[in-house]
């Protein structure tokens, strides 16, 4: 598979998860739409974020989690203080 081809296909399922997405809430009564849940196994939140859950996305020295979920959009993030941790640890 060439490289466009396969950024083409990336591309698209990409939009075919955040459609599904922004159907599943469409679907839901106007007042139960929550803009966050999971898709595909994957979560999903459009609710507008704040500075500091940007920040837990990528740096949550709380959470023993490698992944975190996007702060805003769909899938996960790295917490890189759970990395940091490890190769603390590593040495």
């Amino acid at each position: 598979m060439n490289r466009q081809l396969q950024t083409n296909v990336v591309l698209v399922a990409a939009g075919a998860v955040v459609a599904a997405a922004v159907v599943k809430e469409l679907r839901k009564p106007s007042t139960a739409r929550t803009w966050t849940g999971r898709v595909f196994g994957l979560p999903y939140d459009f609710r507008l974020p704040s500075p500091e859950k940007i920040a837990r996305e990528f740096w949550d020295p709380d959470s023993d989690a490698f992944f975190t979920p996007h702060a805003f959009g769909i899938g996960y993030g790295v917490n890189l203080a759970r990395v940091a941790r490890e190769l603390r640890r590593s040495r």
